[in-house]
């Protein structure tokens, strides 16, 4: 697919600083005169947000591996559908916190799920979307899963195997794809961290 707008992505293991550097990067391309629309999966959407809350609630331990992947990829369905599309339609810059990436990732890597199969409805569900630009944050395993103070979901609250697990995958997800997933080492210094990965955005701008 080929619009006139730029689809940027954030991916990366919990408590990497994905929400924090996608709205510092949404700030910083506002005040260069962009047109940002910002999304967050799953969410997003009215659909998407009522997903979002079946997802992440940490009384729901029963979610079967399988039925966490569908729901992932039924709110990237209307994300894609409802906002995103139309929005690279208007040549606008769509900045996600997370996108397909994820799904292989957390229910690949982590879940055990068949990673083809994943591709291939993601596929589907996204009409064939690949993002022009990945920034995957990356992090202290450890240090990203003990923040002080954060009441942790139902994802996060899950062993530390599983999330070394989907660390992997990310990794491996970034060897395959080196020239659209970018790493980017989260550093203490924000300003720091964020100034890599404006450098990066700029260059497909």
């Amino acid at each position: 697919m080929k619009f006139s707008g730029k689809f940027i992505t954030f991916e990366g293991p919990e408590g990497a600083g994905k929400s924090t550097h996608t709205k510092l990067l949404c700030e910083y391309l506002r005040k260069k005169g962009r047109d940002i629309v910002y999304v967050r999966e799953p969410g997003s959407t009215r659909i998407g947000e009522k997903i979002r809350g079946i997802l992440l609630d940490d009384k729901n331990k029963e979610i079967s591996d399988i039925t966490e992947m569908c729901l992932y990829m039924a709110s990237r369905a209307q994300l894609v559908k409802e906002i995103i599309l139309p929005a690279l339609g208007k040549g606008k810059i769509v900045i996600s916190d997370r996108f397909q990436d994820a799904t292989i990732a957390y229910q690949g890597y982590g879940g055990g799920i068949d990673v083809k199969l994943i591709k291939g409805l993601g596929k589907a569900v996204t009409y064939g979307l690949v993002p022009d630009l990945t920034v995957l944050l990356d992090n202290d395993l450890d240090k990203g899963l003990n923040q002080q103070g954060k009441v942790k979901d139902r994802i996060e609250n899950k062993p530390l195997a599983y999330h070394k697990k989907v660390h992997f995958g990310y990794m491996q997800l970034a060897q395959a794809e080196p020239k659209r997933i970018k790493i980017v080492r989260q550093d203490d210094d924000v300003a720091l961290t964020q100034d890599k990965i404006r450098k990066l955005v700029d260059k497909i701008l």
